[in-house]
């Protein structure tokens, strides 16, 4: 629908073009038409505002979804007016009508382009002005001068008062002569010091979604050694419209510096999978299966229902994903999957096609003293909702594990293990039963980095098992985005293995964050608890892996149990 603020702009387009018409043609004759060319000017002039009307229209240049004079606006201009430029200059030299001169398409073309862009950014001055001489909000640096980090700086420009963009960093070298909105490339990530020096930036943005956390931990110590506030924009996956907003750019977390990887995407493919299909997660409210809500969400499914037996993470998981808190809407529900019958009538119910099976107690010490509630929950529990899909005739049943159950030495892991086997032993023609395999994720609910926070705001001290520990690590939004690539890639009874990168020490993490406060706290090492492994693994030591489609991504096969009873 056109507002009068579109139509306005329709009707300058088109004056633009008529005008430009009209120009042209009078370059053309040293500003003295032939007689009776007027009439063929004019008929060009209409002849061109329609046609740049009609490609202006398939490019949704009316429609409001690009903001004035941004950066996306402008190439989509060019773009419609080359487009509309070409199809003129065709209709001039096949048919000869209008029979204006050859080059009057052309010119007219570029003095069109010309007078809408001046249109565009004299209708809001204050876009002129922040291009031009924009002093206020925090001098800032941005490291990345692709995509990303051109929109972020164009967003920065446009809104006045929160960031000043004074250049870019790049690791390429042939952008270091670069000019981007004014604003120059000082060069690669390795002069960070010298332009800080130079420049007085109080801020370094990290406009490079795939970096890794290496990389992270370098430029954050160094940024800290230098005073300089350092900020980050989400993951590729995360963002959700595949532009980034200022809003999206957040303080580097320990999540970040630890778990961030360049995990490759196929969106396309998950989207397929998942669009138009019925959903249940269960364990929804937990900190997989809240973050598995949230991704499957984005892909548009008819359905999704969220089971978990804790009413207060439903209200949170509710919260995140649509803003309100009423706990009416039909698709939460109340269950707990070591009750049978429960889970039968919510599968009757909710006739789901693909199932995420997220639902488990997952603390390893607690686990040690009380193993008899692992077997109810992780065993039994996951039993009950293998039971349920295969009788409600689930396409697709994703079991998640952990790396505990790669030769395991805990409760914990001997459970999840059966799990693994229990979902290979479910074979069914056409069906698809797989476990994804995984290690710790980063900021999930009991995380030791939330022990570590909470020490440390209390002055300590800092408890580590033992000062050679260490674990697997990945944020939550990528192991869940590769979760989502496994189900896709998965072949039935297999347990594909996430690639988490090397290990990383406990002990490190420990004192990084110790350092970061500023405070003076000890370390204590408590030694390693029962069942607890100084280095986890990912894969067993009979277990053989190959990759396929996804290079992150470990193709495996548990040995399957038809009957719970072989497992005992």
């Amino acid at each position: 629908m056109f507002t009068l603020k579109r139509l306005t702009r329709v009707l300058l387009d088109s004056a633009s073009w008529v005008a430009a018409s009209w120009l042209a043609s009078l370059l053309r004759f040293d500003g003295q038409l032939p007689p009776g060319m007027d009439i063929q000017v004019f008929r060009f002039g209409l002849l061109a505002a329609i046609v740049s009307f009609l490609v202006s229209l398939s490019f949704s240049l009316y429609a409001g979804k690009y903001r004035n004079a941004s950066l996306e606006e402008v190439l989509t201009l060019v773009l419609a007016v080359t487009l509309s430029t070409v199809l003129l200059f065709s209709a001039r030299i096949l048919v000869s009508t209008p029979n204006v001169p050859r080059s009057v398409p052309i010119v007219s073309g570029v003095l069109s382009l010309i007078f809408m862009l001046a249109f565009r950014v004299l209708s809001n001055p204050r876009t002129l002005r922040s291009f031009t001489n924009k002093t206020e909000g925090e001098r800032t640096l941005i490291y990345g001068a692709g995509i990303a980090g051109r929109q972020l700086a164009e967003q920065m420009l446009i809104q006045f008062d929160q960031y000043n963009p004074i250049g870019f960093l790049d690791d390429d070298a042939t952008v270091s002569n670069l000019r981007i909105f004014g604003r120059p490339v000082f060069g690669t990530i390795n002069e960070l010091e010298k332009t800080v020096t130079e420049e007085s930036p109080t801020t370094l943005i990290v406009a490079i979604s795939g970096i890794e956390s290496s990389t992270l931990l370098d430029l954050e110590r160094r940024c800290r050694t230098l005073g300089v506030k350092l900020r980050i924009i989400p993951t590729a996956h995360e963002i959700i419209s595949g532009a980034v907003r200022l809003a999206d750019v957040e303080d580097i977390s320990e999540e970040d510096l630890l778990g961030r990887r360049p995990v490759s995407s196929k969106n396309t493919d998950i989207s397929a999978f998942i669009k138009g299909k019925r959903i249940l997660v269960t364990g929804a409210g937990g900190s997989i299966g809240s973050e598995i809500s949230r991704q499957v969400n984005r892909y548009q499914p008819s359905s999704l229902t969220l089971l978990d037996r804790d009413e207060t993470a439903l209200l949170n998981l509710q919260l995140s994903l649509d803003g309100t808190g009423t706990l009416m809407n039909s698709g939460l529900v109340l269950g707990d999957i070591r009750d049978a019958d429960r889970v039968n009538k919510i599968f009757e119910q909710v006739s789901p096609e693909i199932v995420f099976h997220a639902a488990a107690l997952k603390h390893l010490v607690t686990l040690e003293r009380f193993p008899e509630e692992a077997h109810k929950t992780n065993v039994l529990g996951t039993k009950n909702v293998l039971d349920a899909a295969r009788k409600f005739n689930v396409d697709t049943f994703v079991n998640i594990s952990t790396d505990k159950a790669a030769d395991p030495s805990s409760a914990l892991g001997k459970s999840k293990l059966i799990t693994e086997k229990l979902t290979a032993g479910i074979q069914i023609q056409g069906k698809k039963y797989i476990s994804v395999r995984f290690g710790n994720v980063i900021g999930s609910n009991g995380s030791f980095i939330h022990t570590f926070r909470h020490q440390i705001k209390n002055g300590g001290p800092v408890t580590v098992t033992h000062p050679d520990v260490t674990r697997f690590f990945m944020t939550v939004s990528e192991a869940v985005h590769l979760v989502l690539q496994s189900a896709v890639i998965g072949e039935p009874g297999e347990t594909l293995i996430l690639d988490m990168g090397n290990p990383v020490s406990i002990d490190s993490i420990a004192r990084h964050m110790i350092e970061v406060s500023g405070r003076k706290i000890n370390i204590e090492y408590t030694g390693l608890r029962e069942g607890e492994k100084l280095h986890e693994i990912l894969i067993g030591h009979s277990e053989s892996t190959e990759t396929r489609n996804h290079p992150f991504i470990f193709h495996t096969k548990v040995e399957p149990i038809l009957d719970l009873e072989d497992s005992e």
